[in-house]
């Protein structure tokens, strides 16, 4: 086939500016500061009871680590941290994608601030479980909350999490705790995996849930609203008004069927607006009476210690898997297992009981 005259390819490619050979004295220096060394495990503790923002990431970024150097570095910030931390109110927030919890977060955060508070956001983003990617745009769904100076967000993935939280976001709390931020809000990736997760440490549990979406008797149904400490829900605005009326009338009814927590709290149901702003205030003088109200008659305190141990063997678990999977010796008779289990030769729980009387004689 013979091309036309004049005729141009719609792949045809104009010629650019051509690239400088060397860059600019000022863009070298720019990048030279960039690239700065990494903060010694002094100087990020320093940084962190200074309340510094920078060291403050950093060091969550080590924590989340799981090269030995970093697991060795994140254990000395945390145990300097800890005489520093445990005194916040740890708020845990929950609902399925899509019912407004980053819009929620900014408006209660923002109404936060400016009642004197010093607010961390740790929002979880859900890691893709083909690729392990994530998104991480909680900072940009949260435009406002993030140019406050008394606000801090840190968005991370989820990784193999069960319920969406962080496998450090306890670590992550008390450093923020440390920076002397008072309030803690928890954002789970809220996919209705093992909420416990989020429940075991925070002091609040809220959940947010959306009216006339099918969604009541699915939160009934999945015994969540047996952890909650309070129900709002949001996007009543509009014509959404009066169904989420009628939702936050069956709740209250659902929430009589379940027996009086030994906390003597009797969890409420608000309805909310994040996009208008009305309700956020009432959630959190709702907030606040819970506070009082476990503080006084000692259930807070005996929470945090039950927290602690919930902690202990949760970590003692990870740190067994971790050794488990890290040993060279462990990861080959893994790999032997998995080919006698694919040719039929063994069964998962044969294969399962080898691995694991040899892990001990290890």
């Amino acid at each position: 086939m013979t091309k036309k005259k004049g005729f141009i390819s719609a792949l045809h490619e104009k010629e650019g500016v051509p690239q400088p050979k060397t860059l600019s004295n000022t863009v070298a220096n720019q990048l030279k500061k960039s690239r700065k060394k990494t903060p010694s495990t002094k100087e990020l503790i320093q940084g962190i009871l200074q309340k510094d923002i920078p060291a403050l990431s950093r060091a969550i970024t080590v924590i989340e680590s799981t090269a030995p150097k970093h697991q060795k570095q994140a254990k000395e910030v945390i145990e300097a941290c800890l005489p520093h931390a445990n005194k916040s109110i740890r708020i845990g927030i929950t609902g399925v994608p899509g019912v407004g919890k980053s819009s929620f977060i900014e408006q209660f955060g923002k109404l936060l601030v400016q009642k004197k508070h010093q607010v961390a956001v740790l929002a979880v983003d859900p890691s893709s479980t083909i690729s392990g990617g994530s998104i991480l745009g909680d900072k940009t769904r949260m435009e406002d909350l993030v140019n406050e100076p008394n606000a801090f967000i840190r968005p991370s993935a989820s990784g193999d999490s069960l319920g969406g939280v962080a496998r450090k976001t306890r670590e992550s709390i008390i450093l923020c705790e440390a920076a002397g931020y008072d309030i803690i809000l928890i954002e789970t990736v809220g996919v209705g995996q093992s909420e416990t997760a989020v429940h075991s440490m925070c002091d609040f549990f809220l959940l947010l849930k959306l009216a006339g979406a099918g969604d009541e008797l699915q939160g009934i149904k999945r015994g969540i609203m047996e952890m909650a400490d309070g129900i709002a829900i949001n996007k009543a605005d509009g014509e959404n008004v009066k169904a989420a009326k009628l939702a936050r009338v069956e709740f209250n009814r659902a929430l009589h069927l379940y027996p009086i927590k030994e906390n003597n709290w009797s969890p409420k149901t608000l309805v909310c607006s994040a996009l208008k702003n009305e309700g956020i205030l009432e959630l959190w003088e709702m907030i606040s009476e819970y506070i009082s109200l476990t503080q006084e008659n000692g259930y807070f305190e005996q929470k945090r210690k039950e927290q602690n141990k919930f902690w202990l063997l949760q970590t003692i678990e990870s740190s067994l898997k971790s050794d488990f999977y890290n040993d060279p010796n462990l990861n080959f008779e893994l790999k032997k297992q998995l080919e006698l289990l694919n040719e039929n030769k063994t069964t998962p729980f044969e294969a399962a009981e080898f691995l694991l009387h040899k892990n001990k004689s290890i």
